[in-house]
């Protein structure tokens, strides 16, 4: 069995008494206090997040982006420096090998930041796909990550930020070497909650310290540690995939409804780019459908979900909503059924009545 793996916050938890579990290898907390609490938390104030698990690769060298757009389903070409890029990355079959996001550090170096779970796989597909003047490295080890979600993640952060205004990041732009407290970090806005915040990517051994000192600032606002449960209740009310669940080798970006990130009309070949344009053109055999039940019962993933007799599909995501107070799921279906008013999803061997709903279940009001 391999061992699992350590985010730089490891001892912090030891010390603080967290209970940690298995998430795809590493050793994480799933909530300081309640999922709940922390979920609330994130839509009205704050809260801070340990990703340092995500994997971080560099690609760079004088035929990078055109390796890239081999690679990748959104249009590198399109990527300013200092701004970063939401993109899939496919099979021939036109199923997701992974999903990621692209940050242009210079015309010809590219940060990939890649689920946790797929490093290892990604990182040798690309030296697999490696050809020209192109230079991949597995960074993940040198990197810790943080993340500050909620309305209130711009003015605890910048009080603590010393040389720019947080104010000029736009939303998918970074600044590299923010001045954080005594260290350096770069500073992207973007995020997996549906909420505004920033990624903070720092020195391995400067996470426990960047921790510290927002969680220390930020409390007097209600900033509160969060865990991998509100990540994912969070991430679930904003219809945001989660790979594993919404997407993986067998399901293509177009049947999860991500169409937008797949520019088949780029003049690059990518991998699956045919089957994608295809199911663009003609639509998908399946397609992602929000649901929410009328029966009581929380649908939960795998379930399967019924047009009467007839199996349909499956729950790719579900739980009872923090903040709507209701039961809801995400389920991946057989496209036919996709204007059904009702179906059924099957839980504890009962099969219970839902509707098909608009997504995503909750989007935040900008000022």
């Amino acid at each position: 069995m391999d061992k699992q793996k350590q985010t730089p916050l490891y001892d912090v938890y030891k010390e603080k008494g967290v209970k940690l579990i298995d998430f795809g290898g590493w050793q994480l907390p799933v909530q300081f206090t309640s999922i709940k609490e922390e979920h609330l938390a994130v839509r009205t104030k704050a809260g801070l997040f340990d990703v340092s698990h995500m994997g971080e690769i560099l690609v760079s060298g004088k035929n990078s982006e055109s390796f890239l757009q081999r690679l990748l389903t959104n249009d590198v070409s399109k990527l300013a420096t200092g701004k970063a890029q939401y993109t899939l990355m496919c099979n021939e079959e036109g199923g997701t090998i992974d999903d990621l996001l692209v940050y242009r550090l210079s015309p010809t170096t590219f940060l990939l930041v890649v689920n946790a779970a797929n490093t290892y796989k990604d990182y040798h597909w690309f030296l697999k796909q490696k050809s020209g003047d192109v230079t991949i490295e597995d960074k993940s080890d040198q990197y810790g990550q943080l993340a500050i979600q909620g309305p209130f993640a711009e003015g605890i952060l910048q009080k603590l930020v010393k040389n720019i205004s947080l104010s000029e990041i736009p939303f998918f732009g970074f600044r590299a070497d923010v001045e954080i407290g005594e260290v350096k970090v770069m500073v992207s806005r973007s995020g997996y909650t549906g909420e505004d915040g920033f990624e903070l990517y720092c020195r391995s051994e400067d996470t426990p310290y960047l921790w510290n000192l927002i969680l220390t600032n930020g409390k007097k606002e209600g900033l509160l540690p969060c865990g991998l449960g509100a990540r994912d209740t969070l991430r679930f009310e904003a219809c945001l995939p989660l790979y594993g669940q919404e997407l993986a080798e067998d399901i293509s970006p177009i049947e999860a409804g991500l169409g937008f990130f797949v520019k088949t009309n780029k003049e690059s070949d990518f991998f699956g780019k045919d089957v994608l344009q295809k199911q663009k053109q003609e639509g998908s055999p399946r397609k992602l459908v929000g649901l929410e039940m009328i029966d009581r019962g929380i649908p939960r993933h795998g379930y399967k979900v019924y047009d009467d007799e007839r199996e349909i599909g499956f729950i790719t995501s579900g739980t009872q909503s923090p903040l709507l107070k209701k039961n809801i799921a995400l389920a991946l279906i057989d496209a036919h059924y996709a204007t059904s008013e009702e179906m059924y999803v099957e839980i504890r061997n009962k099969k219970l009545k839902a509707k098909i709903v608009p997504t995503p279940f909750y989007k935040r009001k900008k000022e």
